[in-house]
């Protein structure tokens, strides 16, 4: 039976944040967490050279990862907008043209990565001997991305309902294949590297699969889109899309100058970069699911015109964030020394994980602050906003202070320059956001979206 409430108009906004980010964050520390039991199968391989070269992949992964969390949201502050404005069929509509569009955008992606892997993988600094071994690990997975999209983009939609639980157990399916497959792939198989890209593959399929049955069973379906709707909503999507997809590819971007710049310390310091790497999403998942859990409730309040709400959604989501940071920070420090041992990590590699375990992560709270502020940025209708701040987050906020910081202190200091830039665009996106709800808020002569001259064109929703 269909579903098509705006359920985000009522009720208690830190309760409404609590609910969507512990759930969608349960879904995606599934996907993290077995990338974390991958990195922990592959260093007891004993291999260092395959420790590294799923470090390499790693940040290519996320480059392409990156494609889909735009589209996905697009598809979400689409949909939630017309949710919130109480036009359901228009919902229906962009549900289907934005997952059409997600397909074809990420087979053309996927295809343009699988040629220039090898390329992007000597960039990075790879090797001889673990360039090819990242090489064949990510032609194997990055033909599935167009599937990955299909999954991301139909979660957005799943959560743009206000669906949490369903759009958590996406996945958390997506996980448990993966979890299955990947101690039988790499050890029973033998197929090391291998192996942990067919498994990865195959949750993929899962993720695509089980964001599209419960869209159809429960919230309606979404319309199959003739041409004439894929004309009508290219403009609004490209208008979303475009600047979601550049925000995001700026923190692969952002992190593959990281790998670079750490890997002149060494494959030991790459390694341990790595850990770090797959540590992160696993404590802070919760964090990485604020912004898209924040992003409907901010998108269904503003439809509807309850810019107050929209004030309080962004503050209480920050409050929440701050309470996050402080007990996983608690929580790693205590446990910093199993961590390590965990991983066999020694000398740099070690090092590095206790210095995340540390001080890095009490300033992990500014990236959520980025991840907040991005989502809202996206369904006020001010996307461009968050192409600039996570494009200078990445680049003015990190290079510098990774130079600068690598000079002082070695290995340690490409992780310290790439935190400090963090908290100074935090609080940069920050002061923007409040700008903008100031803005919004007061009277003006406009319909919701409009926007002067040509942005008017962009981000008019046409009926």
């Amino acid at each position: 039976m269909a579903q098509s409430q705006a359920v985000f108009l009522e009720g208690s906004l830190f309760r409404h944040i609590t609910v969507m980010s512990l759930t969608s964050s349960l879904g995606l520390m599934a996907v993290f967490l077995v990338d974390f039991v991958d990195m922990i199968f592959i260093s007891m391989l004993g291999k260092e050279e395959l420790a590294a070269a799923v470090g390499y992949a790693g940040a290519i992964l996320f480059f392409t990862s990156s494609f889909g969390i735009g589209m996905a949201i697009a598809g979400g502050a689409l949909v939630a907008r017309a949710l919130g404005a109480g036009d359901e069929a228009l919902a229906k509509r962009r549900a289907g043209t934005t997952l059409t569009y997600g397909v074809i955008f990420g087979a053309i992606f996927a295809a343009i990565v699988w040629v220039y892997v090898p390329t992007f993988v000597a960039l990075l600094g790879a090797s001889e001997t673990t360039q090819p071994l990242a090489t064949s690990y990510l032609r194997i997975i990055v033909p599935s991305l167009p599937l990955l999209l299909v999954g991301m983009v139909g979660g957005a939609i799943l959560r743009a309902h206000g669906d949490a639980r369903r759009a958590m157990m996406v996945t958390i399916w997506g996980g448990v294949v993966n979890a299955v497959l990947d101690p039988i792939l790499i050890f029973g198989l033998d197929l090391e590297l291998t192996g942990a890209a067919i498994a990865s593959v195959c949750a993929r399929i899962a993720i695509c699969v089980m964001a599209i049955i419960p869209i159809i069973r429960h919230h309606g379906g979404f319309d199959r889109p003739a041409l004439p709707d894929l004309r009508l909503d290219l403009t609004p999507i490209l208008a979303l899309a475009g600047p979601a997809v550049a925000t995001q590819l700026a923190t692969p971007v952002g992190q593959a100058y990281v790998t670079r710049a750490m890997a002149e310390f060494g494959e030991e310091a790459v390694a341990g970069m790595a850990i770090v790497g797959r540590l992160t999403p696993v404590a802070f998942g919760i964090l990485f699911a604020l912004s898209g859990a924040v992003g409907p409730i901010v998108g269904q309040n503003f439809g509807a015109g309850q810019h107050d709400r929209v004030k309080r959604t962004y503050t209480e989501a920050l409050l929440f964030c701050g309470i996050v940071v402080v007990l996983i920070s608690a929580i790693l420090f205590g446990l910093r020394g199993p961590i390590a041992a965990l991983f066999e990590a020694t000398g740099t590699a070690r090092e590095l994980v206790f210095l995340f375990c540390g001080p890095l992560a009490l300033l992990f709270f500014f990236n959520g602050m980025i991840f907040v502020s991005n989502a809202s940025f996206n369904n006020l209708g001010h996307p461009y906003q968050s192409t600039a701040v996570n494009w200078g987050r990445h680049t003015l906020g990190t290079i510098p202070f990774v130079i600068l910081f690598s000079m002082w202190f070695g290995a340690a200091g490409v992780l310290i320059g790439q935190a400090v830039g963090g908290v100074l665009f935090g609080l940069l996106s920050f002061i923007l956001v409040r700008r903008i709800m100031a803005q919004e808020a007061a009277p003006q002569p406009r319909e919701p979206f409009a926007r002067e001259g040509r942005l008017h064109a962009l981000f008019h929703m046409r009926r």
